[in-house]
């Protein structure tokens, strides 16, 4: 702006000088002058009155941290007011002023007017924005701290909050800075709250905010229009109830205030040089950033919803829910049950649960049940008196027929104050340690009181006898021991030649009668392949050569046949054979039958006429093919299938090699899942197993899995995180290339996702009229499935329910395998071992690591 201002005087002293060289040099020294004066305005924190800033000048605090000025947001054209960080590049805004009100062009100017207010005007002076400050000063300024708070003092005052006439941290954005109150002033009414913006590109108010409700005990929202999406719970002294990670910490101290004038929660930064903020993104997630300047890079260390329990009021009253607890994270309170059963049997909660018995109100008639660890109610409905005692407490909640439940209110040196529930207690979630949990003390009647205290006891006695089972559990096995160490040495001595052979056999015979499939001759199926003829190949995978045929009465099928140099042997066709005979889902692959005769072993499927998902997806001209209608048909058609083989299925089956290629497609672009030679059943209660024996496809497989051998659904929700990111990017993960950076897919998700560019991993073919939002809500459901934990991500139930609803998302961590690769000069090269060569489309796939 400045250069360009030079260069306009300078060409104009050029014109002039023709005329008068005396003309010209007085117009250059003026010229000069301007320039200097500007420099100096713009190099200052302040602006007086009679200054101005227009659009391409700014003002920089004092210690350079932050920066005023205009500026457009993304892609777009408008021009906003606003206030971002000096030493970060590009500049990261905290502030907007116009935000409801941009200017079409650089004609915005700032200035002070003659009633001592801040005002924006455009073009033809119309003021679009002004700070409107109900006080007035005899020399008004305004002063851009090194805060980031822009305020409107007396020129005479000092920098003292009780001095500013205005200040832009009582009106903040997006953006919740060091030191910035959010909360209420109940004298002055000013309600300071976060707004999200509504995209990237436009700074304006968008669906999402985040402040203080003072209705009942003070607690913060987050909220989608007035709908409640998160709950932080009440303060108990330490933290939000509803925050566990909200814990001292090197990076930040924090602060809760509520007296009869004001409530607001703050935080303040211990280390200066590191800047630290909260944000408010468009799709409404709340997450604190600090700036890593190694890295040039903001990074999360935390966020408001980091799972599916922080859902607001997902378990609905008097239940409680508990992440740990799968697949139904929900649970009655004890002495409740739910109101809807058959609801609940299909994780619809929100009916809550109701007292087994009816409170009788009397003082003899209802008592309270402890229960411990668990982030409060909602306390909108409810009182605080920090005077009394819990015990007073209790005296009082039992007086009041109303009165529901208590707790301490402040939690601090063993405990003070008391909070009492009126009505129903909604929102309430389990933790696992008492640390980030608080005691909560539930009314119920005496008679239930009863029955849980016998239950109690009971337990203790069962505790009792399952000792005693063990220890007798243990002297059975000691003489199984000594009865094997006997048969071994029987067999050492020539004595058990052939009973194993005998075992063999008779095995045999009862697993054929088990399977309950249609056995296939050879000849059947030789002459349904043409003799098992190349034309009819489809393609190579790691059971072996896999043939389209058709059978007489025209039906067409797929033969898998095992081929003697497979890598998969008698077990895996057996497993196969055994778990999806067993298995029938829409999205499952159906079996007809199979053969086994002599050395040949073949297993028969229904065939697919669209093969495999990855000969679309990662083909450049087909996946133009797969419209976003057809992907996200794919994806939760993929969820559902999963979801049956981990809850709904008669058995607990793990899959452990869902990939592309393992995924079929039907004539309508219906996916199916298939190869179940690697699947392993879980009985009863078993969610995890481990094995030495690691079966899988590099790319696909969970770290725990690939490391330790750890396998659980957890491992199968991972690998499906993987394929939702591949469908939406169209990108294997394995082999991904980036010339800015050497991570997999997995990484460059995550990456695009905290520099909040998650939909540049959109797939190009994709047409532009796509939804962006469902596909950011896929984008964000693949991160929560392959984050490094698998304690943190979601089950298959809560994919489902994830995919198909509007509930806000919790934050997801930092996926698997989040290292930078060393990658070879040409990445083609090294991987080119892992592709196929064939003339036919293929259907089954090679594992890629046994």
């Amino acid at each position: 702006m400045l250069g360009q201002f030079w260069l306009k005087c300078n060409s104009k002293s050029l014109k002039l000088s023709m005329r008068s060289s005396l003309g010209g040099f007085r117009i250059l020294v003026i010229c000069l002058f301007l320039v200097c004066s500007i420099r100096t305005v713009t190099a200052e924190d302040t602006i007086s009155m009679g200054q101005s800033i227009r659009d391409g000048e700014t003002v920089v605090s004092a210690g350079e941290s932050f920066e005023l000025g205009f500026f457009s947001p993304g892609t777009s054209n408008s021009r906003y007011l606003g206030i971002w960080y000096k030493k970060i590049s590009p500049g990261t805004v905290a502030w907007v002023a116009n935000r409801d009100s941009p200017l079409s062009d650089l004609s915005g100017v700032l200035s002070i007017n003659l009633q001592g207010d801040l005002v924006l005007l455009n073009s033809t002076n119309y003021t679009i924005w002004s700070s409107n400050s109900s006080k007035t000063a005899q020399n008004p300024v305004a002063v851009l701290l090194d805060s980031g708070n822009l305020v409107l003092k007396d020129k005479n005052d000092d920098d003292s909050t009780d001095n500013f006439l205005w200040q832009s941290f009582d009106y903040p954005s997006h953006t919740l800075l060091p030191g910035m109150k959010l909360g209420i002033n109940f004298v002055t009414g000013l309600n300071r709250f976060l707004s999200s913006w509504k995209s990237l590109d436009d700074p304006s108010k968008g669906d999402y905010t985040f402040g203080i409700d003072p209705d009942g005990y003070p607690q913060a929202y987050l909220r989608k229009g007035s709908d409640i999406l998160f709950r932080s719970g009440s303060w108990n002294g330490l933290h939000w109830t509803g925050a566990s990670t909200l814990k001292p910490n090197s990076v930040y101290t924090y602060e809760f205030v509520l007296n009869e004038n004001e409530v607001y929660y703050k935080f303040e930064i211990l280390n200066n040089s590191v800047p630290s903020r909260m944000v408010l993104s468009p799709s409404g997630q709340l997450q604190r950033f600090t700036w890593i300047d190694r890295a040039g890079r903001w990074a999360p260390y935390s966020a408001t919803m980091s799972d599916q329990c922080d859902n607001y009021d997902l378990c609905g009253a008097y239940a409680s829910c508990n992440i740990n607890n799968p697949p139904g994270v929900c649970g009655c309170l004890d002495g409740f049950s739910p109101k809807s059963p058959g609801d609940w049997n299909i994780f619809d909660w929100s009916d809550g649960c109701v007292p087994r018995t009816p409170l009788n109100c009397s003082e003899t008639g209802d008592g309270f049940l402890k229960v411990s660890a668990v982030k409060l109610p909602d306390t909108s409905h409810s009182k605080a008196d920090k005077n009394i005692s819990l015990l007073e407490c209790d005296k009082l909640c039992l007086d009041n027929c109303s009165c529901t439940a208590y707790a301490n209110l402040d939690v601090r040196d063993g405990g003070s104050g008391c909070l009492l529930w009126y009505g129903n207690l909604i929102d309430i979630r389990d933790y696992s340690d008492s640390d980030s949990g608080q005691d909560l003390y539930v009314k119920m009647a005496a008679s239930e009181l009863d029955i849980i205290r016998k239950r109690g006891q009971f337990s203790k006695k069962h505790v009792v006898i399952i000792v005693t089972s063990v220890i007798a559990a243990m002297g059975v096995l000691a003489i199984g021991c000594i009865a094997y160490m006997l048969r071994k040495e029987l067999k050492n001595q020539g004595r058990t030649e052939n009973t194993h052979q005998f075992l063999d056999q008779s095995n045999k015979d009862s697993r054929e009668s088990e399977m309950e499939l249609p056995m296939f001759d050879l000849t059947t199926i030789a002459n349904a392949t043409n003799n098992f003829s190349n034309n009819n190949k489809l393609g190579e995978g790691g059971f072996g050569p896999v043939y389209k045929g058709k059978l007489i009465e025209g039906q067409e099928i797929a033969v898998k046949r095992l081929s003697t140099t497979s890598g998969q042997g008698m077990v895996e066709f057996r497993n196969e054979v055994l778990l999806i005979a067993k298995l029938q889902h829409r999205n499952l692959v159906k079996i007809l039958g199979c053969c086994n005769h002599q050395n040949d072993r073949m297993l028969v499927y229904e065939y697919m006429p669209n093969k495999s998902l990855d000969n679309f997806i990662f083909d450049e001209k087909r996946r133009k093919l797969l419209d976003w209608g057809k992907r996200i048909n794919i994806i939760e058609g993929i969820a559902r299938g999963l979801l049956y083989l981990h809850q709904d299925s008669r058995l607990r089956i793990i899959h452990r090699d869902l990939k592309a290629s393992n995924v079929l497609l039907d004539h309508e672009m219906n996916p199916k899942i298939s190869d179940f030679g690697m699947a392993r059943t879980f009985w009863g209660d078993q969610t995890a197993a481990n094995t030495s024996k690691i079966a899988g496809t590099y790319g696909y497989m969970s770290p725990e899995y690939a490391v330790d051998g750890l396998f659980s659904v957890k491992s199968d929700v991972f690998s499906f995180g993987v394929l939702v990111l591949e469908i939406v990017s169209g990108k294997r993960n394995r082999g991904f290339q980036n010339p800015q950076h050497n991570h997999n897919l997995l990484g460059h998700a995550w990456k695009l996702w905290i520099e909040g560019r998650p939909l540049e991993l959109i797939d190009e073919s994709l047409d532009e009229a796509c939804p962006s939002p469902e596909i950011l809500r896929c984008i964000h459901v693949g991160l929560l499935c392959v984050q490094q934990a698998p304690e943190d991500r979601p089950i298959m139930a809560s994919v489902v329910l994830m995919l198909g609803g509007e509930r806000s998302l919790p934050q997801p961590k930092q996926p698997g395998f989040f290292t930078e690769r060393n990658l070879p000069e040409s990445l083609e090269s090294s991987t080119s071992k892992h592709k196929f060569s064939s003339n036919n489309e293929i259907t089954f796939s090679l594992l890629e690591a046994r």
